[in-house]
């Protein structure tokens, strides 16, 4: 008893820390390491994310219990999802909120029947691209823009689907790499107690590639800067 005493006066500021730093990425704010390429080019593998918990509910610390709802998700937001479909952690951008009907025609979306529009976007080469390579197009619809990468030579065999509505208290998520993304296309709409957060900038970036090199271009940059341009 005495040794865990004397433990507990030497520690105790460390173990108020540990706990503390807990709470705080569990309920508050966390940074998220991105291990696929399925957001391309948005978020590059390696990337670590800036993911803010409280963007849509305040939370019990270390579950999905839900104090208060504190905003709606809105379109076009990239959501960190602890997917029980998916039974891991995964980041996909919103496309259609509850009530939206959504379409997918090789590639191209509708929402609501409005056809998005698709510009040809020159970007520099990225890991990967040497091998299977892809285009790069700037995606606008319902006031939303963000860059999607299109395979040349691997298309999604679900590149294409009818119409959808999206249930009420769910969502309809995909990602921008989107020949080569696990999104609603395979798991189904995502329910909202299931959101964890939003993300909007990246933290820093090791480059798996090379020994985990920092990528000090990527540090703090905006995830969706190239489409705003």
């Amino acid at each position: 008893m005495r040794m865990l005493a004397r433990l507990w006066r030497e520690y105790k500021s460390l173990v108020a820390f540990i706990v503390l730093m807990v709470l705080f990425r569990s309920a508050i704010a966390d940074w998220n390491v991105v291990p696929s390429g399925s957001m391309l080019p948005t978020i590059r593998e390696g990337d670590r994310i800036l993911v803010d918990k409280m963007a849509y509910d305040l939370r019990v610390p270390l579950t999905h219990i839900a104090i208060a709802h504190l905003h709606d998700p809105q379109r076009g937001d990239i959501v960190t999802i602890d997917s029980s479909a998916a039974h891991e952690l995964i980041v996909k951008r919103l496309i259609g909120l509850p009530g939206d009907i959504v379409a997918m025609r090789d590639n191209v979306l509708y929402v609501n029947g409005v056809r998005a529009s698709y510009q040809p976007l020159a970007l520099a080469p990225l890991p990967g691209d040497a091998a299977s390579p892809g285009d790069y197009l700037t995606e606008r619809f319902a006031g939303v823009a963000h860059v999607v990468r299109l395979s040349e030579v691997a298309p999604s065999p679900r590149r294409s689907f009818d119409p959808v509505t999206v249930p009420a208290g769910e969502y309809l998520m995909l990602g921008d790499n989107r020949d080569d993304s696990a999104d609603s296309r395979y798991f189904g709409f995502f329910p909202r107690e299931e959101l964890m957060g939003r993300t909007r900038r990246v933290a820093f970036s090791l480059d798996p590639d090379h020994f985990y090199k920092p990528r000090f271009d990527r540090f703090g940059t905006p995830l969706d800067a190239v489409a705003a341009r």
